[in-house]
């Protein structure tokens, strides 16, 4: 008999959530799992996981805002706008450290942006990442954000590590993008990501959530 479990876990960056998925299930000994939010294999972090029936309660979840922490990779040229891809890196002057911060902080507000072309989003049915990868041209319509703050944690050329708390679906990645382009460069992308929380829910350990409380986060 399978057991009922809501909890946060933290996957390693390498991985993707499917497969992380798949070593908890074995983990655990249980075949019916599910994750809500998912994380690209870059990325590391927190990802809710439920076993059993409680796969159920993700919708009732309040799972935003959500934090992010990152580290943008100034010069650094890839499609897919992390490590994956790069192609080259352009080696650029240093900027001030007053120019950077006032990049980070103009993230915050309402934005409208593309979201990357490496994403989950679907085109006629398929997922742009798959087009992309397959060589296919396509545009994807701009997306609106809410980015509630945007932090410089710090700046060590070529490398700016900062945190934002961003409403749901929003893409780190293209933040990365538009801090760069707003320094006047062309190019960045991000050498590490990591979720830092799902609105109420932070990893502290695989231990199983209270669901009369995280319910009651969620009708807050």
């Amino acid at each position: 008999m399978g057991l009922n479990r809501l909890f946060v876990a933290y996957k390693p960056s390498g991985m993707s959530s499917n497969k992380f998925l798949y070593s908890l299930k074995r983990k655990y000994n249980d075949k019916k799992a599910g994750f809500s939010g998912t994380l690209d294999p870059f990325a590391k972090g927190v990802l809710l996981i439920g076993f059993g029936s409680y796969t159920k309660l993700f919708r009732f979840l309040n799972k935003t805002p959500k934090v992010y922490k990152a580290t943008l990779w100034l010069g650094a040229r890839s499609d897919s706008l992390d490590t994956e891809m790069i192609e080259n890196v352009e080696i650029l002057n240093s900027l001030s450290q007053e120019e950077v911060l006032r990049a980070v902080n103009s993230l915050e507000g309402e934005l409208e942006y593309e979201p990357p072309i490496f994403s989950a989003k679907r085109i006629n049915g398929k997922r742009a990442y798959d087009l992309a990868r397959a060589g296919v041209e396509f545009e994807l319509n701009k997306i609106n954000s809410t980015i509630y703050e945007a932090t410089l944690i710090h700046y060590c050329h070529p490398f700016v590590t900062f945190e934002a708390k961003v409403s749901e679906g929003t893409y780190i990645r293209s933040l990365g993008k538009i801090i760069a382009n707003r320094l006047g460069v062309e190019f960045g992308s991000l050498s590490a990501l990591e979720r830092l929380n799902e609105g109420q829910f932070t990893f502290e350990g695989e231990k199983a959530l209270n669901i009369k409380e995280s319910l009651n986060i969620a009708l807050k």
